[in-house]
């Protein structure tokens, strides 16, 4: 199992636990695949997750929302599903929320043509000199540490521990994903094997230690899996299962 994780994981693995039980809201949650259910936006939205992922290609010029290429083809623009309906919001009901761009192809063209799209909500979007509501973050196909100082401050990055960043570029990182099966094949069925537990506290401990909050995308997305990730102190909980999860942790 300790093969497998990032080596800057393993700088961390063993230092002591500091691990602090927090207080659960639904601001905690990652709405994953967001768009594939009906009023997507506003499901999210009003349900008031901290995080809503779009899942971005570039189709004729402009930014699509599909989870892969088949569904690229639908040609649902981002600016249709997901800006206007921002922008709304954040004039008539602002609250904080990060907006997480999957980059699903080539970083450089999807970026140029993010930042044309993302110009009638700059208003609005969280930066170093502002505390507004709408914070801007990348992932998937994003470019190397070395480019973040390419793109605007008020674009974020999230990072999955693979490559190595000096100080300046890891102030650009909001937040640390990684994947749940490089730490453990528990399915949420049955007991957590003890050795999968102490990995995945040490990670945690590890993401914490650094600074940063953290979330495991493919975990078990059913409510042993969202307990035990409460239980070890994960800060950000991704699911398909919005209301569900939203009802687990209100009567945690």
């Amino acid at each position: 199992m300790l093969k497998s994780l990032p080596v800057l994981t393993l700088i961390f693995l063993f230092l002591s636990p500091v691990y602090a039980q927090q207080k659960y809201t639904a601001a905690n949650i990652h709405s994953h695949n967001d768009y594939s259910r009906p009023n997507a936006f506003y499901h999210a939205f009003d349900a008031g997750v901290g995080a809503i992922e779009a899942d971005v290609f570039l189709r004729n010029g402009k930014l699509v929302v599909a989870h892969d290429t088949t569904d690229a083809k639908r040609l649902i623009t981002l600016e249709k599903l997901y800006l206007e309906p921002i922008q709304k919001v954040m004039r008539d009901r602002p609250r904080p929320v990060n907006l997480v761009i999957d980059l699903k192809e080539n970083y450089a063209p999807i970026l140029t043509e993010l930042l044309k799209e993302l110009e009638p909500l700059k208003a609005f979007i969280k930066t170093d000199r502002s505390n507004s509501p709408l914070s801007i973050i990348i992932t998937g196909n994003r470019p190397p540490p070395s480019e973040y100082k390419n793109y605007p401050s008020y674009i974020t990055f999230d990072d999955d521990l693979q490559l190595p960043h000096n100080p300046e570029q890891w102030k650009r990182v909001s937040q640390v994903s990684l994947n749940f099966a490089n730490y453990s094949k528990w399915t949420g069925n049955g007991s957590l094997p003890e050795q999968d537990e102490k990995v995945l506290k040490s990670v945690i401990n590890a993401v914490h230690q650094s600074g940063k909050k953290l979330r495991f995308w493919a975990a078990p997305d059913n409510p042993a899996g969202w307990r035990k990730l409460m239980e070890f102190s994960a800060d950000i909980l991704s699911t398909d299962r919005i209301d569900k999860l939203v009802i687990e942790i209100r009567t945690k």
